[in-house]
């Protein structure tokens, strides 16, 4: 038994010894290579035999491995960074402007010299220094005394400050308090011809970097300037930054992250978070058992090998919560940039700089996202493409790829662009591309399997519309279209959803009644309190109208919204819901050209309502040739590419009486 237990703690000791050498030579920073210290001390005093050695074992292996100080090298060709954002993604012009402002800055940081203030009341002190520095390459700047010094505090934020400690009237100390109060970063060098043990302690417990006395050895100060300026976050634009790419699926969210990426020369990796209910998926486990884990977030900087990679946080808005925690109320630390520089993962227990992260966060609605979160957010809107936009992008990027892809490229097939036009109108149905590829892909498919059966016949084929016919079948959508003629009580309102713009058609009928208001077609409660409001308004305003006080009393009026069976909300359907009403009731039909979007107010106001482009979008696709919208949004259309408006005059209004006088026919009129 005696030799056994010698050679397990023969085994021991040469564990711990290798353990030792691999923290000591890992370069770990001083905190955690305290802990390390202490946890491999913790194991040299129990068994390898029990739990807690083995889970110790893993966690220092885990600690020492994590990239501390290991990061990429930013690439800062901005006309690099332009071009990969452009071969890879067709407009989008907003967002690669964004990309291009973060690269921008970063380079102007980068070529920006160090500041320096050097105080002292000796001029020859001064001038010294002033020399010393500039050759080193800093922008220095100097004071005769420490009412300067503040002058100087307070127009400029210097990375280091060197002062001297005995000055008339405002001393160094004083000079240190200013500096650290107005600038917590700025690291201060006190130097003083009366050292005493006393001073410095004071000094230092008062936030000095460093103490020199003089007579001073210029390679002294050489040498503390260099080290503070490595101790100070002296740039702050390499923070990462928290970008929130919010659209409909298939607009390029997550491959954008990537090109990102790319363009910056970092690493990337992608989390899901669509469905994460626990917290410790975000913060880690702590180890209180064998198979505790890291948190997501540490797991893929420790798998990147690097600790400034661009990550990407892809569906941030369908994050759930149950009794295991709030995963979106663990994100505030690490997105936080004010205190991600320390952030603590349950498992490594140690503070871990995030703040050279770049991440991206991508939601489809950003308004789901928890109000604190978003608050630390850069939303970025993806409001889908034109239909001008997808054809580009079909012939250009998704022609070819999936050409590639299903092995058509001796013999690649030649997409007209009529037939593209055709699958974006009948055969697709969003605001993104992701089915447009599909269906590309299908008949991509069906090439294929022809040209396995008969290789001559499927040589260089030319799809056109009738070739898509052939391989897609008939077309499964046709977008709603403006009415044929003008009808009373049907008005043209346009919506925005998840999948992008649509027009919607408010019906409304009256029959004798009680004065009953029915509401039907899937509406949600705001949409009920709208078609409330538009009544409201119409019988407190109904001789404006030429309407009879009382039509009210004797008859009910229903109000439906095609289709029954898909839920519908939101505000921007009440000035719509307002135009059918007074169609209704004073027989003038609404004009069939003519769509409407507006919030309405129980005084008749207009309030502006969002999703403008894609609203645009679908009433070009319905044929519509007049938008009317409040005229709050004319900032919104003011700053649309042309090609978004093209085809559609766009009228504002203040009031729901000026839709009215547009929409409707004048009375009379058949």
């Amino acid at each position: 038994m005696n030799f056994f237990k010698k050679s397990e703690d023969k085994f021991q000791a040469e564990t711990i010894n290798e353990l030792r050498q691999k923290v000591s030579s890992s370069g770990l920073p001083q905190h955690v290579l305290d802990v390390a210290t202490t946890e491999i001390d913790m194991l040299s005093r129990i068994s390898p035999s029990v739990a807690e050695y083995t889970i110790g074992l893993t966690y220092l292996d885990y600690l020492t491995g994590l990239p501390w100080n290991k990061k990429t090298e930013d690439n800062l060709d901005i006309e690099r960074a332009a071009k990969i954002l452009d071969e890879r993604h067709y407009g989008l012009q907003e967002i690669k402007q964004r990309i291009l402002e973060h690269l921008a800055v970063k380079i102007l940081t980068s070529h920006k010299k160090p500041s320096v203030l050097v105080v002292d009341d000796e001029k020859i002190v001064t001038r010294n220094l002033e020399h010393l520095l500039k050759k080193e390459g800093y922008a220095v700047m100097t004071a005769n005394s420490g009412g300067e010094a503040f002058a100087r505090l307070e127009d400029f934020a210097f990375d280091v400050v060197i002062t001297d400690l005995k000055m008339e009237k405002i001393s160094g100390l004083d000079v240190l308090e200013k500096a650290k109060m107005k600038y917590p970063d700025t690291q201060v060098i006190l130097i003083t011809g009366y050292a005493t043990i006393d001073s410095a302690v004071d000094s230092i417990k008062k936030g000095a970097f460093h103490y020199l006395s003089k007579p001073f050895n210029l390679e002294d100060v050489r040498s503390s300037v260099k080290k503070a300026l490595e101790k100070k976050v002296f740039d702050r634009a390499t923070k990462g930054s928290v970008l929130c790419f919010s659209g409909p699926p298939g607009t390029g969210k997550t491959s954008l992250g990537k090109a990102i990426a790319d363009a910056l020369g970092r690493k990337f990796a992608r989390i899901s978070l669509g469905g994460i209910k626990d917290e410790a998926e975000i913060r880690g486990h702590r180890r209180t058992y064998a198979g505790a884990m890291p948190g997501r977030i540490i797991d893929e900087i420790n798998r990147l090998e690097s600790s400034n990679p661009v990550l990407m946080l892809d569906e941030l808005d369908k994050i759930g919560q149950d009794f295991k925690g709030d995963p979106a109320s663990a994100l505030l630390e690490a997105l936080d940039p004010e205190q991600n520089k320390n952030f603590i993962d349950h498992y490594i227990d140690v503070p871990f700089d995030l703040s050279s992260v770049m991440f991206i966060v991508t939601a489809n609605i950003a308004d789901n996202i928890q109000d604190a979160l978003r608050d630390r957010m850069e939303v970025i809107e993806f409001s889908g493409y034109t239909e001008d936009e997808k054809s580009h992008i079909a012939l250009q990027y998704l022609v070819p790829k999936q050409t590639h892809i299903k092995g058509l490229s001796e013999s690649p097939p030649e997409f007209t662009p009529d037939a593209i036009n055709k699958i974006i109108h009948e055969y697709t149905r969003e605001a993104g591309i992701r089915n447009l590829e599909r269906q590309i892909a299908a008949v991509c498919r069906k090439i294929a399997s022809d040209f396995v059966r008969n290789k001559e016949s499927a040589m260089n084929i030319k799809i056109t519309p009738d070739i898509v016919d052939k391989y897609l079948g008939m077309g499964r959508y046709q977008h709603e279209i403006a009415d044929e003629e003008n009808r009373t009580g049907v008005a043209t309102g346009l919506v925005w959803t998840e999948a992008g713009g649509e027009i919607i058609f408010v019906e409304t009928a009256k029959m004798k009644g009680k004065g009953g208001l029915i509401l039907t077609g899937s509406l949600g409660d705001v949409m009920r309190e709208s078609a409330q409001a538009a009544l409201s308004y119409i019988r407190s305003n109904a001789p404006l109208f030429g309407i009879e006080d009382n039509f009210f009393e004797a008859q009910d009026i229903h109000v439906h919204v095609p289709a029954g069976a898909i839920p519908k909300d939101g505000p921007s359907a009440g000035a719509t819901i307002a135009v059918s009403l007074v169609s209704l009731l004073t027989g003038r039909p609404v004009r069939r050209d003519i769509a409407i979007s507006g919030e309405m107010t129980l005084t008749g106001r207009l309030l502006p309502v969002g999703g403008v482009k894609e609203k645009l979008l679908a009433a070009r696709r319905a044929g519509v040739k007049i938008v009317a919208l409040p005229v709050k949004n004319k900032a919104d259309i003011e700053s649309l590419a042309q090609d978004a408006k093209k085809g559609i005059d766009i009228r504002f209004a203040d009031r729901i009486d000026d839709f009215i006088s547009l929409a409707l026919e004048a009375p009379g009129v058949k």
